[in-house]
């Protein structure tokens, strides 16, 4: 035995496994194994406890979004949101997916805003999405059944009560014989007892009257509903705008299920579904509203080839571009200036930096309405007191509108890059500017063979981005200049200073100044992800191979 192991000590060999057997010798300690009836706050600790009533949070959100989408018939949403709960509790309670843990989270976040945005924006393209073809044929169907409505020539007025039974709305109304009938939407007026008092009911057996707060809180839900007088429904249905008077309503369009045909009742005409989704007679008209349906590439052929978009949108794209590569130049020319300028050691240095920045200081959305004052032709400052009450058209004359655009960028812009060429500048290696001071390098040659390379090098990336940013710089175009001024010969409502993404917004009816297709709209964000994404991919690999130069 040696001197170092003492007695009744268990050996080294004798705690480990047998080479030959692999079985552990008796004598070897052993693992502490759980009983059965030991509490999890004991195997687990409070962790555990933590974790199992976050879970449970989140679980019962993810049921609540479940049952939603079943609700609504939402299957896509279904099938997503049962995943992630499955994959979820799965990292979370397993002991062999540690790394997951910290991972799952970000990934979920990934999916929701990004992979499933962009998803859905390229389904949308290719659909005709839009005023008219919000929702499916169904839908469709029973808008149109609703909004093409008569009043049946002759039918009294008739005094009316809105009532509920617990949330369902109904109509009380006071019949030409005096007798009172109450119904729903799914079941027809029947007799009812009731109290009436002045010609209105007051009371209803089995319903609850509305008062005025009520009526108006639901008004939207009062106007929508419509009471069948019978149960035949070409009897027609009740209906009211004031929530005081009811009339009788026949619908002036028939559908066929059979025959899937829309009958006008008044003229005769038939209409039946087409390729665009839309019920179109034998003459090419078509009812007003329609469904959604998938449409291919004719979203991308209407924004290329439609004389309507094809010629505002080449305009608008190359506009976009200099508008992007202008501002990404300016702005980095003048910070980078600015930034080599404050680099030399200066009396009162911390001051100027901090009065160089304060443009950044102030919010993207807010900067350009105040400039758009400034700007004004009329009454602006800049007019009326630094040029001495000239009337230059900045915003309304369609190339000062593009130079007041680009000085704007400039000034709200310049401060980021001057924070970033500052940074790169300070954290330039000493000892490469020291050698090239030995080698006789002028100041100027030092500039251009070392302080350039070595500051495009940490700048590229950033340049890229903001290339980026401008290529999309959606609040400053719409504050500044709200695209204006108008193309003179264009259809649509675009202007000079529109950009892709501003295009995108009135296309897509979000203005107010054209019917809504967001079909079309989707389309074109498209391209401009494509153009964003070839040039970011392009100018990363130029950067790459500008880090292996240097």
């Amino acid at each position: 035995m040696s001197d170092l192991q003492q007695p009744g000590a268990p050996s080294a060999v004798a705690e480990r496994p047998d080479a030959a057997t692999g079985a552990t010798p008796p004598d070897a300690p052993r693992r502490r194994r759980v009983r059965p009836d030991e509490s999890h706050a004991r195997r687990y600790g409070a962790g555990f406890l933590v974790k199992l009533a976050i879970m449970a949070v989140a679980d019962a959100f993810g049921v609540y979004v479940l049952w939603s989408a079943w609700v609504a018939e939402s299957w896509v949403v279904l099938g997503a949101m049962l995943a992630m709960l499955a994959v979820v509790n799965w990292v979370y309670f397993s002991r062999r997916t540690v790394p997951m843990k910290y991972v799952v989270p970000g990934l979920i976040f990934l999916f929701t805003f990004q992979i499933f945005t962009i998803a859905y924006t390229g389904w949308v393209a290719f659909t005709n999405y839009g005023d008219g073809h919000n929702s499916t044929k169904d839908d469709a169907i029973t808008a149109l059944l609703a909004q093409n409505e008569r009043r049946v020539e002759g039918s009294p007025a008739l005094p009316l009560t809105v009532v509920d039974d617990g949330g369902t709305l109904g109509f009380a109304v006071v019949e030409p014989d005096g007798t009172t009938a109450v119904g729903d939407a799914e079941q027809p007026l029947e007799p009812v007892g009731a109290t009436v008092a002045d010609g209105q009911i007051t009371a209803v057996d089995g319903w609850e009257v509305l008062d005025r707060q009520d009526v108006i809180a639901r008004q939207g839900e009062v106007t929508d509903l419509r009471v069948p007088v019978s149960d035949d429904p070409n009897a027609g249905s009740i209906r009211t705008q004031d929530a005081r008077t009811g009339y009788t309503y026949t619908p002036t369009l028939v559908y066929d299920e059979t025959a899937d045909t829309m009958t006008d009742t008044v003229t005769g005409a038939v209409y039946t579904p087409n390729d665009d989704g839309q019920f179109e007679a034998a003459d090419g008209s078509t009812l007003d509203v329609g469904w959604r349906v998938f449409v291919g590439f004719d979203n991308f052929t209407t924004a290329f080839s439609d004389s309507r978009y094809a010629g505002p949108f080449f305009q608008v794209v190359v506009w976009t571009f200099v508008f992007a590569i202008a501002s990404v130049a300016t702005t980095f020319l003048l910070g980078m200036f600015l930034a080599s300028v404050f680099n030399a050691p200066l009396r009162g240095r911390r001051v100027y930096r901090t009065l160089l920045i304060l443009p950044y200081a102030i919010p993207g959305f807010v900067a350009p309405l105040l400039w758009s004052g400034l700007l004004n032709r009329s009454f602006g400052f800049v007019n009326q007191v630094l040029l001495g009450g000239a009337a230059i058209p900045w915003l309304t004359d369609p190339w000062l509108a593009k130079l007041s655009l680009i000085g704007v960028n400039l000034w709200l812009g310049f401060p980021y890059m001057f924070l970033i060429c500052t940074g790169a500048l300070q954290s330039l290696p000493s000892d490469v500017l020291e050698a090239a001071k030995i080698d006789g390098a002028g100041r100027l040659r030092t500039w251009r063979s070392v302080t350039m390379p070595l500051l495009l090098v940490s700048t590229t990336p950033l340049l890229i981005s903001s290339f980026a940013f401008n290529f999309n710089n959606f609040a400053l175009v719409y504050m500044l200049t709200g695209g204006g001024p108008r193309f003179e010969d264009a259809s649509v409502p675009l202007g000079h200073t529109d950009i892709l993404i501003t295009m995108v917004y009135s296309v897509a009816g979000l203005d107010g100044t054209a019917p809504k297709n967001f079909g079309l709209a989707s389309a074109l964000s498209i391209v401009i992800f494509v153009i964003i994404a070839t040039i970011s991919a392009v100018a990363f690999k130029r950067t790459r191979s500008l880090e292996e130069i240097n």
